[in-house]
């Protein structure tokens, strides 16, 4: 009997045991691979620049308005609100090119080429993407459109400040470089005071962080 007690005593300790051992272990997996948005999208810093021009530049009644033109440039900082839409805030100068008989509102006394700065916001609207071979829409059409309070120099020649308003459309394509996007867009514009009509032409470059 004692022997028989001695061997269940044993049997209770040793079958668990043997039990645990024999239950498969859960084998740990790789760690799971880090992935990036295939396009970056969030706070951006953009840059444009092109030709402008004036059909009729402001000036006073009765005096020449000769159309013009002259280079444009433009920084923008913003964020995207999701896929589709950013807003931003911009400065743009512009240097246009005019005649000698041009006089603006300085009534006579000064005449010829004029400069603005002009900082305002800007909102973007992506209107229709399409997709490359990867199922990623990396091409847009959009609308920008905005509004800024236009600084003219010198100050002789157009001594009052202007609103200036503008809008048109683009296309943009998001790159492979993830952060990076290039564009081009047709913005009409038009100075409220002075009643004059313009467009640019801007090819762009964007970064998103």
């Amino acid at each position: 009997m004692k022997a028989l007690a001695s061997l269940a005593l044993c049997a209770s300790f040793v079958l668990p045991t043997a039990a645990s051992a024999q239950q498969p272990t859960t084998a740990q997996g790789d760690r799971p691979a880090v992935t990036f948005d295939e396009i970056e999208r969030g706070i951006y810093f953009a840059v444009l620049g092109g030709p402008l021009f004036i059909t009729n530049p402001p000036a006073a009644e009765g005096t020449p308005r000769p159309f013009s033109s002259g280079p444009m440039a433009q920084v923008e900082v913003g964020v995207d609100l999701g896929e589709r839409v950013s807003v931003g805030l911009f400065l743009m100068g512009s240097s246009v090119r005019t005649s000698a008989q041009y006089v603006g509102n300085s009534g006579g006394a000064v005449s010829g080429d004029f400069s603005s700065l002009i900082p305002g916001a800007v909102l973007r609207a992506r209107l229709v993407g399409f997709a490359d071979s990867q199922e990623v829409k990396r091409t847009w059409f959009y609308v920008r459109a905005g509004a800024g309070y236009a600084m003219f120099s010198p100050e002789r020649l157009l001594p009052d400040s202007d609103i200036l308003v503008f809008a048109g459309p683009g296309v943009e394509y998001y790159t492979r470089l993830r952060h990076f996007s290039v564009g081009l867009e047709v913005t009409g514009q038009y100075l409220v005071s002075g009643g004059s009509f313009g467009f640019a032409v801007a090819p762009n470059i964007r970064y998103a962080f």
